[in-house]
This record gives structure tokens, C-alpha cells and sequence, in this order.
């Protein structure tokens, strides 16, 4: 089916939503275009595109048809479906698939409207929001599974909580991260976990040009500013638009730190170890092994004690002419380092596609020390 068919494509991505409000923000763009908003999303890239039609978002069912009229990308029916009248209504407005809340349903219930979806040619996302519910989608053999980090109960919001489910959900299931995505590095962290899409509604809505927001959170590569010692460089480079702050552990680095420092959610610590590692709360980790008193040449990217990427990296203080063509060569995600600035790190990516960028010395004035200048030309160069 055209849903789940375009969710599975290969890589991240995501599904981008139109609403007009939100029970716990109020009015969001009450008088947006759905037509319009529409083909911005499908020139932007998105997967597949979700529409409210429930009047407590300001949505209709004409809604979904504007949007079925304005785009051939896949159409999710979100609402609050419990009949099977809910989900044929769906299939005549132009949806390919429609939510299921596992809040709201009992399994008997769900698994009734999984088969009458199915024999509509429906996709169905069915929705989990604690450990409980994700139990149960996966008893129920739901094939997609959508994490929602808000409590539609008391819409509070837990970002770790979210992320720790997604990382426990098979693999074998097509999992989406929902709600509470605001930045690449948000939707990053969903990525890492096992995520194979986001989906994202008030954000993009709020957004000037919600295509361009969506286009942004999905753009790589990410961008890196290591070596950091002192909290108003943090500061600045989470300020300059940094989606990753690093802070080096390792003693022989002029750049050590011994804590890591505080940034917002909106961007990801990585703590950078080299031959042993410890628990410091970061978001990711950067390991090398040690050879001859140095870091190795290249590293891992792990999330918890899971490899999530490669540091393919310049080894210790020495150049190498096959740097470009060996991270190339390199499968899955790429971190590239060694010898980045803001004078050449777009021809690095031109050349590498990474899906990250890191740099510690060109943005310094002195070991450990940001000149705060070169930490915005080097993330503006970066972007």
C-alpha cells in the first residue's frame, strides 16, 4: 500500500502534517491553505503527509480532500477514528491510511479496524504512547507504529521517554517519532534511536514557509562544534545554529573538559572518549581506541552502547590525500572530521555527502578556547 510503501523507502524521513490548531496551543494557522501547503510539502520532500480532520485542530473531511486534489503524495487520516464508518468516510475523502489510538481502543477493537482498513486498501499508524501500548502494537502486529511523545491525556510532553520506546520497538516495524520535533538535531536523536520517519505538525505550521521548515529538519549533514571548554562557547555555538555540541574527555586532548557542559534539547552532547568511556548523560558518544598514546584514526558514533555511525577522521596531527575517497567508500552514516573550516568544509561536502560535519580547531583562537566569528562562519559554512 502507498503508505507504508513510501515510509519503507530507503533512509529518513518524514510525514509532514497540516492543522490549523491544537487543543493544548490554541490556534496555530487558522487560516492556512491546505492546497497550498500541500505542494510544498511534496516539493520538499516529504514522505507522506498527514491531515486533521477532527474540529478540535479546525479540521474537516473537505480538508483532506483539497489535500487529495493538490498532491500525489500518500494521505494520512488522523482523527480520533472508533467505527468502521470513520475509516470507509476516510477512504472516499482520498486517504491511503488513517490513525488508530491505542488510547482511546481495545485490542479487540483495534484489530477490527486494522482488517477493515486493510480490505479498504487502508494503511493504518497505530499510535502508542507508553510502554504499555507499544506492547500491544506490536502483539497486534502492526506493521507501522507511530511513538507519540505527548500524552494526549495531559499533553505533557517526554522527549527521553519517547526515544527510549522507539529504540525498545522491533526492528522489523516501520516506526514513527511523533510530536515534540523542532530542530535537525530533535529529529536526528529520532533517527538514531530506529525512528524511520518524524512526524511533525505544529512546527512546520508555525513555521514562515512550512516547506522550507520541513526541508530544513530533514537536510544533512548535521553540524559539529568540538573541543568545547568554556559555557559561553556553548552558547555561542548552539547560538550560531550548532545541531551538535562535543566535549572531549580524553586526557592527552589540549581541548579536555572534565563535565559536559549545559545545552538545550534542541541540540545533542556528544561526550568524545578515547580507548575507555564512561556514563556522562550525553546524547552520543565519540570513541576512539588508543594507539601508540593516541586516538585512533577513525571512530565510532554510538548511541548508548549501539553504533550508529562512523568518525572517519585524518590520523593524529598527520594529513592524508585519500581522506575524501575513504569516508566516501565508508557505508552508513558518515561523521567526517580532520581538518574541517569554514574555507573548505563545502567542498567536503560536495565530495563526501556525510551525514555530519566535525570541527575543533579551525574555530578556536587557542586550544580549548572559540573565537566566537569563526564558530558562525564555520556552522554558516557548514549549512
Amino acid at each position: 500500500m502507498r503508505f507504508r510503501a513510501a515510509l519503507a523507502a530507503d533512509g529518513f524521513g518524514a510525514i509532514a502534517e497540516f492543522k490549523r490548531r491544537s487543543p493544548s496551543a490554541g490556534d496555530i494557522r487558522p487560516f492556512a491553505d491546505v492546497s497550498e501547503i500541500a505542494r510544498g510539502y511534496e516539493r520538499a520532500g516529504a514522505r507522506a503527509m498527514s491531515v486533521l480532520v477532527d474540529e478540535r485542530f479546525a479540521g474537516t473531511w473537505d480538508d483532506l480532500r483539497a489535500a487529495r486534489a493538490a498532491t500525489t503524495l500518500p494521505l494520512l487520516a488522523k482523527g480520533f477514528f472508533s467505527t468502521p464508518a470513520d475509516l470507509e468516510t476516510a477512504r472516499a475523502a482520498g486517504a491511503d491510511a488513517v490513525l488508530l489510538l491505542l488510547r482511546d481502543l481495545d485490542d479487540g477493537q483495534t484489530a477490527s479496524l486494522m482488517d477493515v482498513a486493510s480490505g479498504l486498501g487502508l494503511d493504518t499508524l497505530v499510535e502508542a504512547h507508553d510502554a504499555g501500548e507499544l506492547e500491544r502494537a506490536v502483539a497486534l502486529d502492526a506493521p507501522v507504529i507511530g511513538v507519540n511523545a505527548r500524552d494526549l491525556s495531559t499533553f505533557d510532553l517526554d522527549r527521553r521517554h519517547q526515544l527510549e520506546l522507539v529504540a525498545r520497538a522491533p526492528r522489523d516495524r516501520l516506526v514513527i517519532a511523533e510530536s515534540a520535533i523542532q530542530t535537525r538535531a530533535q529529529a536526528a536523536a529520532a533517527e538514531l534511536a530506529g525512528a524511520k520517519a518524524i512526524l511533525v505538525g505544529s512546527t512546520l505550521m508555525r513555521a514562515p514557509e512550512p516547506g522550507a521548515k520541513l526541508r530544513e529538519l530533514l537536510t544533512r549533514p548535521l553540524v559539529k562544534v568540538c573541543g568545547l571548554t568554556r559555557q559561553d562557547d556553548v552558547d555561542a555555538a548552539v547560538g550560531a545554529g550548532a545541531d551538535l555540541v562535543g566535549f572531549i574527555l580524553a586526557a592527552e586532548s589540549p581541548r579536555r573538559t572534565d563535565v559536559l557542559l549545559d545545552a538545550p534539547d534542541t541540540v545533542l552532547r556528544v561526550a568524545v572518549f578515547v580507548g575507555e568511556r564512561e556514563e556522562t548523560g550525553a546524547d552520543l558518544v565519540q570513541f576512539y581506541a588508543r594507539e601508540n598514546g593516541h586516538r585512533a584514526r577513525d571512530g565510532e558514533l554510538l548511541r548508548g552502547d549501539e553504533r550508529v555511525g562512523t568518525v572517519v577522521d585524518l590520523p593524529w596531527e598527520e594529513g592524508d590525500p585519500t581522506h575524501f575517497d575513504r569516508a566516501r567508500s565508508t557505508s552508513g552514516r558518515v561523521m567526517l572530521a580532520g581538518g574541517l573550516g569554514p574555507e573548505n568544509v563545502s567542498q567536503a561536502i560536495a565530495a563526501v555527502q556525510p551525514w555530519a560535519v566535525d570541527s575543533a580547531r579551525s574555530t578556536e583562537s587557542a586550544p580549548g578556547v572559540k573565537d566566537h566569528d569563526l564558530v558562525l562562519a564555520w556552522v554558516e559554512a557548514a549549512r
